[in-house]
């Protein structure tokens, strides 16, 4: 089971665009992989379902 840990996304998202040089969109779907996601896409569909049903995925 995967479970999103958004400060580490927004971290590991935010130095990768600003010290790797990174695009945004790069930067968050490296950040989303770490954690075992697919993508951004897939990273940010997550949280959506878990703030609208208050339960993992």
């Amino acid at each position: 089971m995967i479970i999103a840990d958004i400060d580490e996304f927004e971290e590991r998202g935010a130095i990768a665009e600003h010290d790797g040089g990174l695009s945004r969109l790069e930067a968050e779907n490296l950040a989303a992989r770490v954690q075992g996601f697919a993508s951004a896409d897939a990273y940010w569909q997550w949280l959506a379902d878990y703030a609208a049903t208050r339960k993992v995925p």
